[in-house]
């Protein structure tokens, strides 16, 4: 399983990177593998201003559909519109071309909250 070392990650199964005040956030491939051949992303929340935890959108799966949270709070500045027409990208390529929102960051010291690779690989028991 690939999880990257210079990420964070929640307990809800979502990577962090972060430069500077923007943090890219996507799915792990933990989570892609659980959800299976993943067929729609839903993502309407463009330009919001989003608290930590709260909904910012669904994965929709062949067997189900999973909500996607904010790992911080902060307005997001662009979602990944490739997913709209190729949401197989997030199977394919988690970490790169299956990114899914950009956040501008409202406070920083939520990061200290985050999972580092070894407490996420504690948590799905790698």
């Amino acid at each position: 399983m690939n999880i990257p070392e210079s990420l964070k990650y929640t307990k809800d199964h979502e990577w962090v990177k972060v430069e500077g005040s923007v943090a890219t956030v996507g799915i792990t491939d933990f989570a892609q593998r659980e959800l299976g051949d993943i067929v729609f992303v839903e993502i309407e929340t463009e330009g919001e201003e989003i608290e930590q935890n709260d909904v910012f959108g669904t994965v929709e799966a062949v067997k189900t559909v999973s909500d996607l949270f904010m790992p911080l709070s902060g307005t997001i500045s662009e979602i990944n519109s490739n997913l709209e027409d190729t949401p197989e990208v997030v199977n394919e390529d988690p970490y790169e071309k299956g990114w899914m929102i950009k956040i501008e960051l409202s406070d920083e010291s939520q990061l200290d909250g985050l999972l580092s690779i070894e407490e996420y690989k504690t948590l799905i028991g790698e």
